[in-house]
């Protein structure tokens, strides 16, 4: 795993301790887990930061924070994959989340006609809500697991690379 260079990347963590806006977290940003890089915080970092990332909700770095300070996993990590739902990207994944949750709960798609109105806002969310909540649900548990569990993998491979090649350098 590219280890130094995510810790070149990150934060300092005394300067994030020292915010006097995150002094309300008190001493729960003076565990080492939250800035410590192995193979375990690292994919759990993964799992919170790329679950959060298909909330379709506001202060998604804030969740994706507040969930790695209760898991004990790498803090900024998680909070930078969350980042992975940006104004370009938001589209294509919540129009696949909202397809996904169509097949799933098999109802057709419905392509209303725009209108600006509360009336047209109320009827397409009435239609449109339960298929893309169903489908951004299960991408955040799917994405979720598969990035922990390829994470690790990629993690253990690169260990066993290494030590394979100091094996052969002796």
């Amino acid at each position: 795993m590219p280890k130094k260079l995510l810790k070149r990347l990150m934060p300092d963590p005394s300067k994030i301790k020292d915010n006097k806006y995150l002094s309300l977290l008190g001493n729960r940003l003076n565990d080492n887990n939250l800035w410590y890089l192995n193979r375990h915080s690292a994919a759990g970092a993964f799992a919170v930061g790329l679950f959060c990332a298909w909330l379709p909700i506001p202060f998604q770095m804030v969740l994706s924070a507040l969930l790695a300070m209760y898991f004990r996993v790498n803090l900024p990590l998680s909070v930078v994959l969350v980042w992975l739902t940006n104004p370009l990207t938001m589209p294509p994944m919540f129009y696949f989340a909202y397809r996904l949750g169509s097949f799933l709960l098999d109802r057709p798609h419905h392509y209303q006609h725009f209108e600006l109105s509360l009336d047209w806002l109320s009827s397409a969310m009435s239609t449109a809500a339960p298929p893309f909540l169903l489908g951004c649900l299960v991408m955040a548990i799917v994405s979720s697991a598969m990035g922990f569990m390829v994470i690790h993998a990629l993690w253990r491979w690169a260990v066993a690379r290494r030590w394979k090649q100091r094996r052969r350098h002796r």
